[in-house]
């Protein structure tokens, strides 16, 4: 793991975000806005009216049972899925607003989703070849970079079947980084991992919220992570298909009066 002081130093792919138009947002407003979103397909609705800010340098948690749309709304999020109704805005803009089309946010998606016919560095190296003019030996520097900044810095030359679960996780973290993104969208980052690597991991996602000032999104059910690198949440319920609740989970833990929320901090029956 590199230190803050390496971290500072790390080759810059990109500049620190996409050209606007019009005037950049105020530095004190929230990185993304939700407002009003509604998800589903057709007749089927899995969230109505969401409305939700994340502010720049938190880890922010979407939570709930099963079934509600957690990894569902983080689809909507991205972009990967039209909304029904709402909009969603990064830095006051919406993603069609954007005069350049680079993302503005890296991605990890639950299962790493790394391309097993190629390299853990050419997984990496993706973005910057496909949104950078950066020459071949420059792209090579970054992916060495990211690489071991996660830790994976011996892992560049081998496929995805040679590495471990939670090591092909810190490698998705990698390439949703290579275009220095200040937001991150995390699918069930510890899904399928052991507790090391569980742990490993959450203080990597700590590691990048604190020292590189990212913004994290995050997608969990373990409680575990969420008590130990989640600032605000906010927890969906799939009957009322709304949010029921918001703000610090230790807070909603310790004094939550809704029983779905106190079953879900406690792992307990509403019954």
């Amino acid at each position: 793991m590199l230190s803050a002081a390496e971290a500072q130093d790390l080759p810059r792919a990109v500049d620190s975000g996409p050209e606007v138009r019009g005037a950049p947002a105020a530095e004190t407003s929230p990185l993304v806005e939700v407002r009003d979103l509604t998800i589903g397909w057709g007749d089927t609705i899995l969230q109505k009216n969401a409305t939700f800010d994340v502010h720049r340098g938190d880890v922010f948690a979407i939570l709930g049972g099963s079934g509600c749309g957690k990894s569902t709304l983080l689809r909507f999020l991205i972009g990967l899925e039209e909304p029904l109704t709402g909009s969603v805005r990064f830095a006051g803009r919406t993603l069609e607003e954007y005069s350049v089309p680079r993302p503005r946010f890296g991605v990890m998606f639950q299962s790493g989703a790394l391309l097993g016919s190629m390299t853990v560095g050419e997984n990496v190296a993706l973005p910057l070849e496909q949104w950078t003019d950066l020459p071949k030996e420059a792209i090579a520097a970054i992916v060495l970079a990211k690489l071991r900044l996660v830790g994976l810095g011996n892992a560049v030359d081998k496929l995805p079947s040679e590495i471990s679960g939670g090591m092909k996780k810190r490698a998705a973290i990698a390439r949703a980084m290579a275009l220095e993104p200040e937001l991150l969208f995390l699918d069930e980052p510890s899904a399928g991992l052991d507790p090391v690597s569980a742990v490993e991991l959450d203080e990597l996602i700590l590691t990048l919220n604190r020292t590189l000032g990212l913004t994290v999104v995050l997608v969990t059910h373990e409680l575990e992570s969420i008590f130990k690198i989640v600032s605000r949440c906010i927890m969906l319920d799939k009957e009322t298909k709304s949010i029921i609740a918001r703000g610090d989970p230790r807070e909603l833990r310790d004094k939550s009066d809704d029983p779905r929320v106190r079953s879900f901090f406690h792992r307990t029956s509403e019954v």
